[in-house]
C-alpha cells in the first residue's frame, strides 16, 4: 500500500524538521517547501493527500497562497498554522476554504489526530466518488460537513448502522438528530422495512400509550375496534422515538420492556405482542440530570445508552458553514423562487462570528430569511443583519394585511404562514402550547409546521 503524502510549507527549518519526523514516524511520506511560491509549484507538480501550510511566510503569505493551491491541487485539504497572536488569520483561512488551523505552539498529538481525520475524510470521499461512478450513492451524503467532528460522527454512524443494536442519539436542538436517524435506518439491514417516527413531546400524555403500543376494542371510550401501535407498525424496520426525555414516567417501565424483551401488551390487552423492530431514540435533554430530578428511569437510560451518538453543536464545527450555506441557499432559491448566486465574504464573516444556539436549524432559518430580504444576486451583511434583527413589520392577529410581494401565490403563502407562526411564538415567549392556542391549531399541528419551516421555538424564549 502506497503511503499517503503530505506537503509541509514552513520557513522555520527546525519546526519543519520536527513535523517531518513526527509524520514520517506515523507512516506518511512527507515533502517540504520553505515558501508559499515553492509550495504551490510542488503542489502542482506532484500528488499530495494533505498540505500543512504556515500563514506567515516571506513573500506570499499563507492566506494569499490558498486560492493558488486550490488551482494547483484541487480537492486537497489545507491545514494552516498560525501564531497565537494572529489566531484570526486561522479563522479567515477557513473562510477561504482551509480544512482546519492550528495556533503555534501546539501538541504533536493534537496535530496527528487532525491529520488522521483529514486523511480519513479524503479516503471516504474517494470511496463515495467511486460509488457514484458505479451509479451508487450513500445516505451519508445527506449529512453535510467535512469538519473533524462531522467526519468522526459519520464514521460512527456507518459502524452503528451495521449493528442490530438500538441507538440513542443525543444533541442540542437543531443539530440534525432526525437526519441522523434517517441515515442509520437507510444504512441498516432493515432499510427495506418501515421507518416509523413518533415525537414523544407532540402527543398528549393520555394518548401516547395507545399510539406506541396500540389498544384493544373497548380499552377506553371511543375505542370501537382494536388498533396496532407504532411498534407493531414498524415490524421488520425501525422506530424513532424523538424527544425521548419527554416520555411520561409511568410509561417508561413499559418502554423498558419493549426495549429489553421486544414485547408489550396493547392498552386494554393481556397478551404480550412480540416486536421485530430496531429502536432509535433521540433527545436534546440531559438524561442524567432528568434521572437526578426523578423524571427519567436510570435502567431505561442505561439500557439505551450503549450504541450512542452525540451530535456536535454548530459552534464546534464552523468550518462546515460554507458548505451548509451553499446547501441552504440552494434550498431557499427553490422554495422562494429566487435566484441568489452566493453569500458575500463579509456576510459569511457575520455567520462565523455567531455561536448559533439553535444550531443547523437556526442557520438554515437565517440563510432563508436573508434570502427573503436580498434584492440582488449576492447576500450582503445588510440582509444578514435584517435576518437577525426580527424587526420586520409584525401584523396583528386581526385585520392582517398581506405585504406586497412578487412571489408566486404558493411561495407567498408559505412565507406568510411562517411569519404568523414566528409572531405567535414571539408573543408566547417560545411556549408552543400557547402559540398553538393563539393560532387556533393543535399543538401537534404546530409541531408539524415548525418542522416544515425549520423554526426553533427556543429562539423566541424570553423575548
Amino acid at each position: 500500500m502506497v503511503s499517503e503524502r503530505i506537503l509541509i510549507v514552513d520557513d522555520d527549518r527546525a519546526f519543519r524538521g520536527m513535523l517531518v519526523e513526527a509524520l514520517t514516524d506515523t507512516g506518511y511520506q512527507v515533502v517540504t517547501a520553505s515558501s508559499a511560491e515553492e509550495g504551490i509549484k510542488k503542489a502542482g507538480a506532484e500528488s499530495f493527500d494533505l498540505i500543512l501550510h504556515d500563514i506567515k511566510l516571506p513573500g506570499m503569505s499563507g492566506l494569499e497562497a490558498l486560492p493558488h493551491l486550490a488551482d494547483a491541487a484541487p480537492g486537497v485539504d489545507v491545514i494552516v498554522m498560525t501564531g497565537y497572536s494572529s489566531k484570526d488569520s486561522g479563522v479567515q483561512a477557513m473562510q477561504l476554504g482551509a480544512y482546519d488551523y492550528f495556533t503555534k505552539p501546539f501538541h504533536l498529538s493534537e496535530m496527528e489526530v487532525v491529520v488522521r481525520r483529514a486523511m480519513e475524510k479524503r479516503r471516504m470521499q474517494s470511496e463515495l466518488a467511486e460509488l457514484r461512478k458505479r451509479g451508487r450513492s450513500t445516505p451519508l451524503n445527506n449529512i453535510i460537513g467535512q469538519s473533524t467532528p462531522m467526519m468522526a460522527l459519520k464514521e460512527r454512524i456507518a459502524r452503528v448502522a451495521e449493528l442490530n443494536a438500538d441507538v440513542l442519539i443525543m444533541g442540542e436542538t437543531g443539530t440534525g438528530k432526525e437526519l441522523v436517524s434517517d441515515t442509520i435506518h437507510a444504512l441498516s439491514n432493515r432499510a427495506s422495512g418501515p421507518f416509523i417516527k413518533i415525537n414523544c413531546a407532540a402527543i398528549p400524555e393520555n394518548l401516547i400509550e395507545s399510539e406506541l403500543f396500540g389498544h384493544e376494542k373497548g380499552a377506553f371510550t371511543g375505542a370501537t375496534g382494536a388498533k396496532p401501535g407504532k411498534f407493531e407498525q414498524a415490524k421488520g424496520g425501525s422506530i424513532m422515538l424523538d424527544e425521548l426525555g419527554e416520555m411520561p414516567l409511568h410509561l417508561q417501565p413499559k418502554l423498558l420492556r419493549a426495549v429489553e424483551q421486544k414485547q408489550a401488551e396493547r392498552l386494554g390487552g393481556a397478551k404480550p405482542i412480540q416486536y421485530d423492530v430496531r429502536i432509535i431514540a433521540a433527545t436534546n435533554q440531559d438524561l442524567e440530570q432528568r434521572i437526578e430530578d426523578g423524571e427519567f428511569r436510570s435502567d431505561l437510560y442505561y439500557r439505551l445508552n450503549v450504541a450512542t451518538l452525540i451530535l456536535p453543536p454548530l459552534r464546534d464545527r464552523k468550518s462546515d458553514l460554507p458548505e451548509l450555506a451553499d446547501f441552504f441557499l440552494d434550498r431557499a432559491n427553490r422554495r422562494l423562487g429566487t435566484d441568489i448566486a452566493s453569500i458575500s465574504s463579509d456576510a459569511m464573516e457575520i455567520f462565523f462570528n455567531y455561536d448559533w444556539p439553535g444550531n443547523v436549524r437556526q442557520f438554515a432559518n437565517a440563510v432563508e430569511r436573508a434570502a427573503i430580504f436580498c434584492t440582488s444576486s449576492v447576500i450582503t451583511p445588510a440582509e444578514v443583519d435584517q435576518a437577525f434583527s426580527n424587526k420586520q413589520p409584525e401584523p396583528e392577529q386581526r385585520g392582517m394585511v398581506l405585504p406586497e410581494t412578487d412571489l408566486p401565490l404558493k411561495q407567498a403563502l408559505i412565507q406568510y404562514e411562517r411569519h404568523l407562526i414566528e409572531h405567535a411564538l414571539r408573543k408566547a415567549g417560545g411556549t408552543q402550547t400557547d402559540a398553538a392556542d393563539a393560532l387556533g391549531i393543535s399543538a401537534k399541528n404546530l409541531w408539524n409546521k415548525l418542522q416544515k419551516h425549520g423554526i426553533d421555538p427556543a429562539m423566541f424564549k424570553n423575548r
